[in-house]
């Protein structure tokens, strides 16, 4: 007969209280080594030398449940988004086993937990007045009848120099500009294969601009203390270099956290305003003592494992959201974060 888990780990005054978390990898695919190269060896060898230490120590990590990459993935293999997650969360969660992971925690981004967690946030947000409503321009696919999400949208890289054919409408994986889907040139649904129309719809943004002095007094003070690499700061530094602009939170999709608002009740929360709070619900589904891991940065450590291309996500717009809520979060202290790793057979 298997032995009961053993009761949740909780913060323990006067020990050194360390929580550790990796990249919440997508649910739509199989893992391959840049996931675990990436972020989960080094957060799971960190994690057991902080064991080791006798230092009280988490391991949080889950999969990234939401999404248009979920959404692309069940329209390809013609099933639920729910049931891509169901099937994929598995192989994942067995792949990790297999090399010997262990996370305290490994749970999903679908869980209750989220939607509390996510919702609970945005509305201390709209009450502290960091989002605004604005009208944007997005790619609409008249043969599909919908508004196409970025994931949903490729095209020609826009950035000088690149010109990579393949870019999605978030992201250019060859040169990890950030874009909007309405930037690329040429762009196709992915779908159906023609080519959208612009389209008004309106959204919600989070105002980073306005937050930018708490979030840069954050950086300046954190960088030093938490000894980030130098490929984290240069990737932060870029970025605030650029200037800070608002940042859409909502988007066009059925598969996500609902918008708790009467006007934008059919949008669900942008992935990437929803996936770093993953960390925060897991560790809710870990334990209903969460709070006392996430809102006593007095006591507890946060160190956080990623590849580069995750790294703004993490030092701009995850810390932005928890700075804006005005509650005393556990803020990240120590980023880790891993090169690509380039793979030839």
């Amino acid at each position: 007969m298997a032995s009961p888990p053993p009761p949740p780990k909780l913060p323990i005054p006067g020990r050194r209280n360390i929580l550790i978390t990796s990249a919440l990898p997508y649910v739509n695919n199989v893992p391959h080594l840049g996931n675990i190269i990436g972020c989960v060896l080094s957060a799971d060898v960190f994690a057991r030398y902080c064991r080791l230490r006798g230092y009280n120590a988490i391991y949080i990590c889950g999969t990234d449940e939401y999404g248009t990459a979920t959404e692309t993935k069940a329209l390809e293999e013609k099933c639920s988004p729910k049931e891509i997650c169901d099937k994929y969360h598995v192989i994942h969660d067995e792949v990790y086993k297999w090399f010997d992971i262990k996370f305290d925690k490994f749970g999903r981004t679908s869980a209750p937990e989220q939607t509390e967690v996510c919702q609970a946030i945005f509305h201390k947000l709209m009450e502290n007045k960091w989002l605004t409503e604005n009208t944007m321009q997005q790619l609409y696919c008249d043969t599909c009848e919908r508004f196409l999400a970025d994931r949903l949208v490729e095209g020609k890289c826009p950035t000088e120099g690149c010109n990579y054919e393949a870019a999605r409408g978030d992201q250019c994986e060859n040169c990890s500009k950030l874009l909007n889907p309405t930037e690329l040139i040429d762009p196709k649904c992915k779908v159906c294969k023609n080519a959208p129309r612009i389209r008004d719809t309106d959204h919600l943004f989070l105002e980073l601009p306005l937050l930018s002095d708490k979030l840069v007094n954050y950086i300046n003070n954190t960088s030093v203390a938490g000894m980030w690499s130098q490929n984290a700061i240069q990737a932060t530094n870029a970025w605030l270099k650029e200037g800070l602009k608002q940042r859409c939170i909502t988007r066009d999709l059925k598969w996500g956290v609902p918008v708790p608002h009467e006007k934008y009740k059919d949008k669900v929360f942008y992935v990437w305003f929803d996936a770093p709070i993953g960390y925060i619900s897991i560790t809710a589904s870990y334990t209903p003592d969460w709070e006392k891991w996430w809102k006593d940065p007095d006591n507890v450590e946060l160190f956080q494992f990623m590849g580069k291309d995750n790294v703004p996500f993490h030092t701009v717009m995850f810390p932005s959201t928890l700075l804006g809520t005005g509650e005393n979060w556990t803020m990240m202290k120590t980023i880790s974060v891993t090169e690509y790793l380039n793979y030839e057979a």
